[in-house]
């Protein structure tokens, strides 16, 4: 079988670095759903705004030559344990595939394009297929998920100094604010020296992390 995309997601990343582990994570991380010509047809998007939320099928396209094992460490774990690849949400799969539960913002037949929310995709990847969410069927609350229910993510404390705020608007700040506090940080690393820097929205932003607290250091243009 050989698929196409359908469409291309714009987000503020340009990298997968700071992208959230999961969709949903941090609910307010806006994107927007770009179909290519073939399927730019307002008519595919008709009852559409009767949805919340959205299935989307992409490809985890900066993966496509990793080399792919049976095993894999899931950041949630510490990066040290290892769990079979089905049982993982790892980005390195052997057909390179995400799904990611989205929520609808806005449909714009007139582009035509769907903005919506909470997705964990970097700019430029590429869509398969788009399936309403059904709460009746896809919801299921009482259900176990595996390591997911005994380990939590460690929120870290983020500190912006006063004078880096003027790089952005306060919404996009919040929103900042929540990705950051996840750690985007590899989880083996531990120097508290070490500045990192997460491209966001056409800026750089350069932290470091040190007994718990994230503080911003400066925000470079690109």
């Amino acid at each position: 079988m050989r698929i196409e995309p359908i469409a291309f997601f714009h987000s503020p990343f340009s990298s997968k670095f700071g992208i959230p582990r999961q969709s949903g994570i941090v609910g307010e991380l806006k994107g927007e759903i770009r179909f290519v010509k073939e399927y730019a047809q307002a008519e595919a998007l008709r009852g559409l705004e009767q949805y919340d939320y959205l299935w989307l099928i992409w490809g985890f396209s900066e993966h496509e030559d990793t080399e792919k094992h049976a095993t894999v460490r899931p950041p949630l774990l510490g990066g040290n344990e290892r769990v079979g690849v089905w049982a993982s949400r790892s980005p390195f799969r052997p057909n390179n595939l995400g799904l990611s539960s989205v929520r609808i913002i806005a449909v714009h037949p007139e582009r035509p394009s769907i903005e919506v929310a909470g997705a964990d995709l970097m700019d430029g990847t590429p869509v398969y297929d788009i399936k309403p969410y059904l709460p009746y069927v896809d919801s299921h609350p009482e259900a176990r998920g595996g390591f997911t229910d005994d380990h939590q993510w460690q929120r870290l404390r983020v500190e912006i100094p006063e004078v880096l705020r003027p790089g952005y608007t306060e919404e996009e700040w919040r929103v900042i604010e929540d990705i950051l506090s996840l750690d985007p940080r590899p989880h083996y690393h531990e120097d508290s020296r070490r500045e990192y820097g997460m491209p966001y929205a056409g800026r750089d932003i350069r932290f470091k992390v040190s007994d718990g607290v994230l503080t911003l250091v400066r925000i470079v243009k690109m």
